[in-house]
């Protein structure tokens, strides 16, 4: 699986990064539904105590947990919600889709299509939908939510797509120009029973 982060050791600052070029399509632009502002890193909102953070408490009103997806190409991932703890990793990929497993004030523990977590704060994530290709096999993209449709395109393991809707066991979404369908169960970053509008 391809992936699109960075992990930062702690003594050595080696910066690992893994990457394929067939995934590097130009991400999406959004507007997000879960904060305001680009930034990687904000100091607002950070916890009063170095205390265990807990494993849920959900501050936003939002389901926890649910998709999300990156509002930047950098986002620095931490092991705590706050500034005050290491940053861990970082992700490197715009418009990739991650999970929200838990909240603290306006700080958001994600995790990753390989099940890589941390916490980031809310204003570096978006409301928009995304998901990935997964699987060791290019995906066809139809025109119609039907296994006998056009294909439109194929698409290889790790590409990133904005989610557009899902009906049953399909999707829509919209990659380099294209827009079909692809099956539910061919991609990360919706439930499998999720509906999912335009």
């Amino acid at each position: 699986m391809v992936r699109f982060f960075r992990q930062v050791l702690p003594r050595a600052a080696i910066v690992l990064a893994f990457a394929t070029a067939a995934a590097l399509a130009a991400p999406p632009t959004h507007t997000g539904t879960d904060g305001t502002g680009a930034a990687s890193d904000q100091q607002e909102g950070e916890p009063q105590s170095d205390a265990a953070h807990p494993d849920a408490v959900v501050r936003s009103g939002l389901p926890v947990p649910r998709f999300v997806t990156l509002r930047s190409n950098e986002l620095n991932v931490r092991t705590g919600p706050g500034v005050r703890y290491p940053v861990e990793w970082v992700f490197v990929k715009a418009g990739m889709p991650v999970e929200i497993t838990a909240e603290f004030d306006t700080w958001r523990r994600i995790r990753d299509v390989e099940g890589t977590q941390g916490w980031v704060h809310q204003s570096t994530l978006s409301g928009r939908r995304g998901i990935i290709v997964t699987g060791q096999q290019t995906r066809t993209l139809r025109r119609d939510a039907a296994s006998a449709s056009e294909a439109v395109a194929q698409l290889d393991p790790g590409v990133i797509a904005k989610l557009r809707k899902c009906k049953g066991p399909w999707c829509q979404v919209d990659v380099g120009g294209f827009r079909g369908w692809l099956q539910r169960d061919e991609v990360w970053g919706v439930y499998p029973k999720e509906e999912v509008g335009e």
